[in-house]
């Protein structure tokens, strides 16, 4: 293993455990929560329906067991270490295989580490859950700087590109692994892709559930996804609403988190309740739900998403890695072609909202495994676990 940089600790065995006192203090938020008036919001029109989001506060208040969640992420192996002086919590699951490849996965907001947990196990052994040992990992799992574990942050900055200098550090320094994998969805993917274009020497190869140019936030409206583009008007009228609720679906919480994400810290921060609306609201949206969002994520999986942001008070700084993404702009490393030149997978979901591979975005990576899918949403990992898992040995079998 090779060793620690100079801003970097040796990894050291973490355990997730919540007071008695933040839990008896979230205990006492829900239960004086100030309900807001709601009407004409069966459809989710307006936002996160009210209905709905009273019957999960209640089973949070009454159902729900955090120390039994508690246990099943620590039947996992967690660390923490310090990168480049920032904290950084990661699991690290052995693989079981001739010759396992170390593959680091990265996730998105508003996910969290566990959005990967059904993952973790079958890619390092795979001959444990009806696969080929042959295809065996090595799989870190680390929270994003800022996110759940991975904190307090402590400085301005911190966004997709340098958390790929975070991870090549992480995985050479820090673990010592001279080349490894990456995977990732949503930030993640821009994370991974990142690993691909500055560090390729570094890379086997690379697996996305989206493809994301790594300028998406380069142009004068970073708060507008669409950077001002509009949708004609002359498109057929099943596409031209397509694109709208698509636009519909992303715009909001981009517009705030990269404008005011510490005014909107401010409030979620302090409101249990406002901070399970706001990341429920995504989930019911971007998850192939169908107006159902059991039908993808239980309401443990949802409250235990809700209780890592509030027990870490990671959400303003979650919140701000979108604004650091704005105000920090994506630059080169070099001008080779392509501009991702490792090997590269790619995963579609037929119910992500952003789902397809846009052709000028394609090309910027070496490709050399697709593979489409009539169902799942943006939480990949968490919705299509089975085919998350089968198109990650897909792509990198090839390349053992």
């Amino acid at each position: 293993m090779g060793e620690p940089g100079d801003l970097s600790e040796a990894p050291t065995p973490f355990e997730v455990r919540a007071s008695d006192e933040r839990l008896s203090d979230l205990e006492s938020r829900l239960r004086r929560t100030n309900w807001p008036i709601e009407f004409a919001n069966d459809d989710w029109l307006y936002g996160t329906n009210g209905g709905y989001l009273q019957e999960l506060v209640g089973y949070w208040l009454n159902g729900y067991d955090w120390r039994a969640q508690e246990a099943r992420i620590n039947a996992f192996q967690h660390f923490r270490t310090s990168v480049q002086g920032l904290p950084i919590h990661f699991i690290r699951e052995p693989g079981r295989g001739p010759d396992p490849i170390p593959l680091i996965l990265s996730h998105g907001w508003p996910w969290t580490f566990w959005d990967l947990g059904e993952v973790i196990r079958p890619l390092a052994d795979p001959a444990s859950h009806g696969g080929d040992p042959q295809d065996a990992f090595e799989v870190i799992v680390p929270s994003l700087p800022g996110f759940g574990f991975s904190t307090p942050m402590p400085q301005a900055g911190m966004n997709f590109w340098r958390t790929a200098d975070l991870w090549h550090e992480l995985m050479t320094d820090v673990l010592g692994f001279e080349r490894f994998g990456a995977q990732g969805g949503d930030w993640g993917a821009l994370v991974t892709a990142q690993l691909g274009h500055k560090y390729a020497d570094s890379l086997i190869g690379i697996h996305l559930t989206n493809l994301i140019p790594l300028t998406l936030f380069n142009h004068q409206r970073p708060w507008d996804i669409t950077a001002g583009a509009m949708v004609s008007d002359e498109l057929p009228a099943e596409e031209r609403e397509a694109a709208l609720a698509q636009q519909r679906r992303i715009a909001s919480h981009v517009a705030v988190q990269v404008l005011d994400p510490q005014t909107l810290g401010f409030a979620l921060h302090d409101s249990p309740v406002g901070l399970l609306a706001w990341l429920l609201e995504r989930r019911y949206t971007w998850g192939d739900c169908n107006g159902d969002v059991e039908s993808r994520f239980s309401k443990d999986h949802l409250l235990t998403t809700a209780m890592i942001y509030w027990l870490t008070d990671s959400f303003v700084t979650s919140a701000r890695y979108y604004a650091e993404a704005a105000h920090n702009p994506w630059r080169p490393s070099h001008d080779d072609t392509p501009l991702v030149a490792v090997p590269t997978g790619a995963t579609y979901l037929g119910g992500d909202v952003g789902r397809g591979a846009i052709p000028a975005v394609r090309s910027d990576f070496d490709m050399r495994y697709e593979n489409a899918h009539p169902s799942g949403g943006h939480f990949a990992p968490a919705e299509e676990p089975e085919v998350v898992i089968e198109d990650i040995r897909a792509t990198f079998r090839p390349l053992r």
